[in-house]
């Protein structure tokens, strides 16, 4: 049977397997996070085995802040837009599941799934200073809840305890090992620790739980061959390509209003054909 044959639901199902499979390899994989269509088919074309989707990237693109702030109707059809646009697995961040109750957020992974997302990022930030993060017992329940309606959903559970800086840091780890053995226990497939970079830290995070780890890229990592040989089986970019892009923008409008130049345009660049080609593929 030829590939074209494969009906939608035969090629979401080997589109799942390829990317639980990425995450047990004997490397660390790189997962680009793109915003539309046009990124996502860039970090394909390039030669990523498996695409995220990045919030901030998502709603800055949109006209939004991050943190929930992007409707989820808006949220689903970019996932949609991405999803369909490229042959790649493509996972959602959903951040903390654009909903009030457990039930509201198995709906936003509901619709997610419908736009033919393979996997989620699901998070236990609140973006409430009051309140940073969701107790271990909320949190458990919403990862239980959507493993059991969407079994072969690949869960990353992010746990924002570094990320926000919660706590004494030296009681940072404790804590975030806690939640995520608690996250593992509950049924998620992969722990997202964004903000750990420490190396022993990484070492012992690995030696606490049996699940692939995801970490986020910083200045501060390891390289992706300690990476490996560690034992960390993913690192996602977040939203640093769209900040990447942003800046390159801002260097545009630098160099126009200020130099009276155009080279950042002119030189090095893309052709218009060649975005037409990658576009049309």
């Amino acid at each position: 049977m030829e590939k074209g044959d494969l009906s939608m639901k035969q090629q979401h199902a080997i589109k799942a397997k390829t990317f639980r499979c990425l995450h047990e390899q004997s490397s660390t994989f790189v997962l680009p996070n793109a915003w539309d269509a046009m990124s996502a088919k860039m970090f394909e074309a390039g030669g990523f085995q498996a695409i995220g989707t990045t919030s901030a990237g998502i709603a800055a693109s949109l006209g939004y802040p991050d943190g929930q702030q992007l409707p989820r109707a808006k949220l689903v059809e970019v996932v949609r837009n991405i999803a369909h646009s490229v042959a790649v697995p493509v996972s959602a961040d959903i951040e903390a599941g654009y909903g009030r109750s457990v039930a509201e957020v198995v709906q936003t992974v509901k619709e997610v799934v419908a736009a033919r997302a393979v996997g989620i990022n699901i998070e236990d930030g609140t973006g409430n200073p009051s309140k940073p993060v969701f107790s271990i017992s909320e949190q458990t329940e919403k990862i239980a809840a959507i493993k059991a309606s969407h079994t072969p959903l690949f869960v990353n559970a992010r746990t924002d305890i570094y990320w926000l800086k919660i706590g004494d840091p030296l009681s940072r780890f404790q804590e975030a090992e806690k939640r995520a053995i608690a996250y593992q226990e509950a049924g998620a497939d992969c722990l997202f620790i964004p903000g750990l970079t420490d190396r022993e830290e990484i070492q012992k995070m690995r030696a606490a739980i049996s699940i692939p780890i995801n970490l986020l890229v910083d200045s501060e990592m390891p390289a992706l061959t300690e990476l490996s040989t560690i034992g960390i089986e993913r690192l996602s970019c977040g939203s640093a390509p769209f900040r990447a892009t942003a800046t390159l923008l801002a260097a545009i409008c630098e160099q126009i209003v200020h130099d009276e130049t155009f080279s950042h345009l002119t030189k090095d660049i893309l052709s218009y054909s060649s975005i037409t080609k990658i576009m049309s593929q």
